[in-house]
C-alpha cells in the first residue's frame, strides 16, 4: 500500500489549497477528486467571488486579514493575478435583523479602515444604486473579487509542481483510522496517510457517518444570475464596487468582470436538495425574486441573461468547521459553510499546518468540529457572499 504524509479528499478550492500548501512544506501529498478537475457539481467553479474583511464578527475579520496576506503570497509565488480590488459596500436596513454597529465594532477592533455612509453619500459616489432612507452602508476599500476557476486551477497546477499527486475521477469510498494513520479506500485502490483532510463539502458526511462523526449540514442548490445592462461601462470595476445586502433575505453582487454583465445572487435560498437530488435547473421563483430586487436596487442593471447553479452545504450556525475529529484526530475536516472562498489560501495553509505541525498560528477556536452541532453557541451571522459561482 502506498504511504503518504497527507491525503486530501476533495479538490475544490479548500482541498486544492491544502494540497498546494502541504506540498510546499515538503510533505508527500496525494489528493482525490471524485469528478474531473474543474467540474461544475460543487461550489468552486465559474468566475467571481467576493473577497472582503467586512464581517460582523472579529474572528472572521482577523482570518480575512490573514487571507489577504496569503492571497498576496500565492500571487507572488505563482505569477498569477487572482484578485481585483474594487472596494465594497455592505447595505444594512435599520429595520432588519442586522446592525451596522456590529460591523463597525468588528472592523474597529481589528483596525480595518472603513466608512459609514448615508444613502445620499452612497448615491453621490455610486449613482447606480437606489437606496431608501433607512439603509446604512459600510464601505471598505480593500474589498474586491477573486477569480474562482483560475484560483483553483492555479492551486492544482502548482501543487503538482511542488510534488503533490492529484488523482481525479477517483471516488473515496471510506477513510479508516488504524494504528498506522488512516487508510483511504478508493475505487482505484487504497493508500495510507498519516493525516487525512476531508474537504468534500456536501459529500463530507458520506465519509463521516461510518465513523459516527457526522456533522449537521444543510444542502441546497443555489444559483447566480448575470444581468446585461444597456451601458456596461457604468458598471466597470473601476466605477462600481462589489456589494452585499444584509436583511432577512440577503443578496450580493459584482461589477462587470471579464464580460459586459453584472452578477447577483441571493444567499441561502433554501432550495433544499442533496447532491444526488440536484437538478441543475434554475428556480424560476428565485430568478423572479432576484430580478425584482436587483431591478429596484440597481435600476440600470438590465435584463437577466443567464443563470448558473451550484451546490451549497452550510452548517446550522454558518460557522466554518476546521480541525480534527475529536475521536479520530488524524482526520481533519474543512467545511466552508457557503462563504469560504475568500479565505481559500489561508484555510489551505491552516490545514497544512494542522496536518504537518499539529498547530496553526491563526485562531480557529470558533471553528472546532464540535461547535458545528450547536447553533446557539456559534455565530448566526448568515454571511452573505456565498460559495456560489
Amino acid at each position: 500500500m502506498q504511504e503518504y504524509d497527507v491525503a486530501i479528499v476533495g479538490l475544490g478550492a479548500l482541498g486544492s489549497a491544502a494540497a498546494y500548501h502541504a506540498a510546499g512544506k515538503g510533505a508527500r501529498v496525494v489528493a482525490f477528486e471524485q469528478f474531473e478537475l474543474g467540474h461544475v457539481r460543487g461550489a468552486s467553479h465559474d468566475t467571481s467571488r467576493i473577497v472582503r474583511t467586512s464581517y460582523g464578527a472579529p474572528q472572521y475579520v482577523r482570518l480575512a486579514q490573514s487571507a489577504y496576506r496569503d492571497w498576496a503570497d500565492l500571487e507572488r509565488e505563482t505569477g498569477e493575478r487572482l484578485l481585483t480590488i474594487t472596494g465594497g459596500l455592505v447595505f444594512i436596513p435599520t429595520d432588519g435583523p442586522f446592525d451596522a454597529a456590529d460591523f463597525v465594532q468588528s472592523l474597529e477592533e481589528v483596525g480595518v479602515e472603513h466608512e459609514l455612509l448615508s444613502p445620499a453619500e452612497v448615491h453621490d459616489r455610486w449613482p447606480q444604486f437606489s437606496l431608501t432612507d433607512n439603509v446604512e452602508t459600510i464601505y471598505t476599500a480593500d474589498s474586491g473579487i477573486a477569480h474562482a476557476a483560475r484560483t483553483v486551477a492555479t492551486l492544482q497546477l502548482h501543487a503538482r509542481m511542488r510534488g503533490a499527486e492529484l488523482r481525479d475521477r477517483t471516488r473515496v469510498l471510506a477513510v479508516v483510522p488504524d494504528a498506522g494513520g488512516v487508510v483511504v479506500r478508493t475505487d482505484r485502490g487504497d493508500v495510507r496517510a498519516r493525516k487525512v483532510v476531508l474537504a468534500a463539502d456536501a459529500w463530507t458526511n458520506e465519509l463521516l457517518e461510518p465513523l459516527d462523526a457526522a456533522i449537521p449540514l444543510i444542502s441546497m442548490q443555489e444559483q447566480v444570475t448575470y444581468f446585461a445592462p444597456a451601458e456596461p461601462e457604468a458598471f466597470d470595476a473601476a466605477r462600481f464596487p462589489v456589494w452585499i445586502w444584509e436583511d432577512d433575505e440577503c443578496f450580493y453582487g459584482f461589477p462587470t468582470y471579464g464580460e459586459p454583465t453584472i452578477k447577483a445572487a441571493r444567499d441561502r435560498s433554501d432550495n433544499l436538495m442533496t447532491p444526488a437530488e440536484r437538478t441543475f435547473v434554475p428556480s424560476e421563483r428565485l430568478l423572479a425574486e432576484l430580478t425584482a430586487f436587483v431591478g429596484g436596487t440597481i435600476p440600470a442593471s438590465g435584463p437577466a441573461l443567464r443563470t448558473v447553479t451550484c451546490q451549497y452545504a452550510i452548517t446550522p450556525n454558518r460557522n466554518f468547521v476546521l480541525g480534527p475529529l475529536q475521536q479520530h484526530p488524524d482526520i481533519l475536516v474543512a467545511l466552508g459553510a457557503g462563504h469560504a472562498f475568500k479565505f481559500t489560501p489561508a484555510i489551505g495553509r491552516i490545514l497544512a499546518e494542522l496536518a504537518l505541525d499539529g498547530a496553526t498560528s491563526d485562531d480557529i477556536s470558533t471553528f472546532a468540529v464540535d461547535s458545528a452541532a450547536h447553533p446557539a453557541g456559534g455565530i448566526d451571522e448568515r454571511p452573505i457572499e456565498a460559495a456560489a459561482p
